[in-house]
C-alpha cells in the first residue's frame, strides 16, 4: 500500500482490515458470494453485543497481507445487548439500507481500517471533526483461542460519508486471518469516491492511509477489485443511480 507508514503493535501497519457486505441472511451472502466471487465463506462467529453474525473470507494479498471480506446479517435468535437508544454498527438499523439489501440482495457497505494505536487514530480524525464514536473492547473465542479486538462504534450507529469513511479497528495478538484458509481470492485495490473526496483522503491520510484512491463524484461510492478463480472481478456499493 502506498505510503503506509511503519508497523505499529505486533509489526501490523495501518491498512485495509476488511470490506463489509451486508445481507438479509448469511445464507444469502454465501450464495452471493459463491456467484461473484467463486468461492465459499467459512463460518466466521456471533456479536452478543450488537445482535448480527458473520461469514468470512480470507482476501489477503502482497499489497493487503492482512485482508478478508466480512458477510454481516442480522442474527434472527439474538437480540442485541446494547444500551438503551443504542443503535447496530454499520447502520444496520436504518431501514433505508435494511429495504436496499432486501431488494437488491447483499452488497458491499463498509469498510473497516486496521490500525496499530486506535486511540491516536480515533484522535486524528476527531481533530478533523469527524467522531468515530466510543472505542469497545470485543472478542469470541474460537478453536485456536480467545479473538480480541478494540474497535470504533458510534451510539448512532452511523457508518459516515456514505460508508466510504472506515471504523477503526486495533487487533490483540490474533488476527482472523491467522486462521482463515486461503481462498484463491485476492484484493488487488480499494477505491473511493465521494461528494467530499478532499476531506476523505485526508481522513485516510491522518490515520496512516495515504495513497488511498479517493475521486469526487456526486455520491459516495466503495469499490474493489479481487482476483479469483473466475479471473479479475470488481464489486462496488450502491449509489442513488444504481441501488436497485
Amino acid at each position: 500500500m502506498s505510503g503506509a507508514s511503519a508497523p505499529g503493535a505486533h509489526g501490523a501497519a495501518p491498512g485495509i482490515d476488511h470490506l463489509v457486505v451486508m445481507a438479509a441472511t448469511l445464507e444469502d451472502g454465501d450464495r452471493w458470494c459463491r456467484r461473484v466471487l467463486g468461492v465459499e465463506t467459512v463460518p466466521g462467529g456471533v456479536h452478543p453485543l450488537m445482535g448480527t453474525h458473520n461469514r468470512l473470507l480470507n482476501v489477503s494479498s502482497a499489497a493487503h497481507p492482512r485482508a478478508y471480506l466480512e458477510v454481516i446479517a442480522l442474527d434472527p435468535r439474538a437480540r442485541p445487548a446494547l444500551p438503551p437508544g443504542a443503535r447496530r454498527w454499520f447502520d444496520m438499523d436504518d431501514a433505508a439500507l435494511r429495504a436496499q439489501v432486501e431488494r437488491g440482495g447483499p452488497q458491499p457497505i463498509h469498510w473497516v481500517a486496521s490500525v496499530p494505536d486506535i486511540a491516536a487514530a480515533h484522535a486524528a480524525l476527531a481533530a478533523r471533526g469527524l467522531e468515530r464514536g466510543e472505542i469497545v473492547t470485543a472478542g469470541r473465542p474460537t478453536p485456536l483461542g480467545l479473538l480480541e479486538w478494540r474497535i470504533t462504534v458510534r451510539p448512532d450507529g452511523q457508518r459516515l460519508m456514505d460508508g466510504c469513511l472506515p471504523t477503526l479497528i486495533q487487533w490483540g495478538d490474533r488476527h482472523p486471518c491467522h486462521s482463515l484458509p486461503e481462498s484463491g481470492v485476492a484484493l488487488q485495490s480499494l477505491a473511493l469516491a465521494h461528494p467530499q473526496a478532499g476531506a476523505l483522503e485526508a481522513a485516510c491520510a491522518a490515520i496512516g492511509l495515504p495513497g488511498l484512491p479517493c475521486t469526487q463524484a456526486p455520491a459516495g461510492r466503495i469499490s474493489a477489485t479481487f482476483s479469483t478463480p473466475r479471473g479479475t472481478v470488481s464489486i462496488a456499493s450502491p449509489t442513488p443511480e444504481n441501488a436497485p
